[in-house]
């Protein structure tokens, strides 16, 4: 699997932590690339482009809280980004939502908490069902 990443300064030191804890993952890096204050928007437009191109197949997206970096991610036709705090919202993101991207908050995350929600997203599969008339939904009425 091919995942996008992205952070602003905010996210970097988890983000560098999660390229390291999967190994076994190719990770696209679309910044930033260090702890100098930049705007989020920038770096979570990239990562979204790369998934709406196929570059890659998912992504995670991070940044202080992870909700600046979820309502960038979101504004894009295409993306379902899931900003999750815990396990449940990890899964049911992934297994309800069928979330493309995983967004994380840098400042409100411990590195062991964000990999749990990172292998949860990745091995939770979509339930799809009614879920898909759900997403389809959404997809529809976006401009």
């Amino acid at each position: 699997m091919k995942l996008g990443i992205a952070s602003d300064h905010g996210g970097f030191q988890l983000k560098e932590a999660i390229k390291k804890e999967f190994k076994e993952i190719e990770f696209i890096d679309y910044g930033c690339e260090n702890e100098e204050s930049v705007d989020y928007p920038k770096f979570i437009q990239k990562l979204c482009y790369g998934i709406i191109s196929k570059e890659v197949e998912k992504g995670i997206a991070i940044c202080g809280t992870g909700i600046g970096a979820s309502i960038a991610a979101n504004r894009h036709k295409g993306i379902r980004a899931a900003l999750c705090h815990n396990e449940l919202t990890a899964e049911m993101s992934a297994r309800h939502n069928n979330a493309n991207v995983l967004t994380l908050g840098g400042r409100i995350l411990s590195n062991e908490e964000a990999f749990k929600l990172v292998h949860i997203s990745l091995d939770t599969e979509f339930e799809g069902g009614r879920h898909e008339r759900r997403i389809k939904a959404i997809e529809d009425f976006q401009s």
